[in-house]
């Protein structure tokens, strides 16, 4: 299993899974339409804030929506820093290796103030952000190779999570919850519903769901492709895209008004939707390409600004040979 591999083998394997496969087909994502041309973002993107240490290589991050407290995982380690408003470096929330955590990857901050950290070899766990305390946590049952990447909650305190390699979107509902640990089960079987991909790529990474707690968007990062998920149905049906696609989209981020905005990884590009009321179309509206976002992984929109994630998988990671620079979160404006 993933969780039994050492820590250099497994940051290895989790950028390549997490990354995907990158075929040449699709060396230019998300292409935008004639009258969305894609745009170099200077002036827009400057540093929200850095991150301590030499080896981060951060991948998710999660803003509380009480007090605009940002969370941002670690996948080399699992630690989770935190920035508070106004803070230019940030701290340690929890320390690397936190509960036996290998990696943290998807990050959120539910209605109440509990932080939930996914980690890819194992499930997830739930943390009060006043203490660090755990309140619960979740591992996948059975064996075999498995990746918990990232996951969204919905109005009624439900959590769904994606994992990349069974193509499969688990469930932990408020009464499981409260129970406070137990098996990761999969709600939702999408194997059968994408396009097939090459060995060894990964399939479902982001996932949103809709303010109204009516659907799931799940985005396929190797085919490009966004699945919608009935939550009253069951329904699983392929949101249909205009003007460019989601090839290496990695996190995404939907608003209230219908805006999904999306993180490409490997091409340093941020692309804006205008997603339909009943989430089976999404428009481009928006590209920005620039080698400044340092392998985008995920990001969090607040009024005014839209925090992404420089992963720099590509600095002396498993991307490649290299020295990484400071750590950083940027802060882009006008996506």
């Amino acid at each position: 299993m993933l969780k039994k591999l050492l820590p250099a083998t497994l940051l290895t394997l989790t950028t390549a899974l997490t990354l995907g496969a990158i075929p040449a087909a699709h060396a230019s994502q998300a292409a935008p339409s004639a009258a969305q041309p894609a745009s170099r973002a200077a002036g827009r993107i400057s540093t929200a804030f850095t991150l301590p240490g030499e080896k981060v290589y951060p991948e998710g991050i999660a803003t509380d929506p009480r007090d605009h407290t940002v969370y941002v995982g670690s996948y080399a380690d699992g630690t989770v820093y935190r920035a508070r408003p106004g803070q230019r470096t940030a701290e340690v929330f929890l320390p690397a290796g936190t509960d036996g955590r290998h990696t943290a990857n998807g990050l959120r901050v539910d209605a109440r103030g509990r932080l939930w950290v996914t980690d890819s070899t194992a499930g997830v766990a739930v943390y009060d952000t006043a203490s660090g305390r755990r309140l619960a946590h979740f591992e996948v049952a059975g064996t075999g190779g498995l990746f918990v990447n990232d996951l969204t909650i919905t109005p009624d305190g439900t959590a769904y999570l994606t994992d990349s390699v069974r193509s499969v979107i688990y469930r932990v509902t408020p009464d499981r919850l409260a129970a406070g640990s137990g098996a990761l089960l999969p709600a939702y079987d999408l194997s059968g519903h994408l396009t097939p991909s090459p060995a060894g790529s990964f399939a479902l990474n982001g996932i949103v769901s809709d303010p109204a707690g009516r659907f799931l968007l799940a985005v396929d990062m190797t085919a490009g492709d966004l699945h919608r998920i009935d939550l009253r149905t069951g329904a699983i049906s392929r949101v249909a895209l205009q003007g460019g696609d989601l090839t290496h989209a990695d996190g995404l981020d939907l608003a209230p008004d219908g805006t999904l905005r999306v993180a490409h990884n490997t091409t340093n590009t941020l692309t804006r939707w205008h997603v339909s009321p009943d989430g089976t179309r999404a428009r481009l509206t928006r590209t920005i390409t620039d080698p400044s976002l340092q392998i985008p992984t995920t990001l969090s929109h607040t009024p005014g600004r839209t925090l992404v994630v420089r992963s720099q998988f590509d600095k002396g990671g498993p991307m490649g040979p290299g020295t990484p620079t400071t750590f950083t979160i940027a802060s882009v404006r006008g996506l």
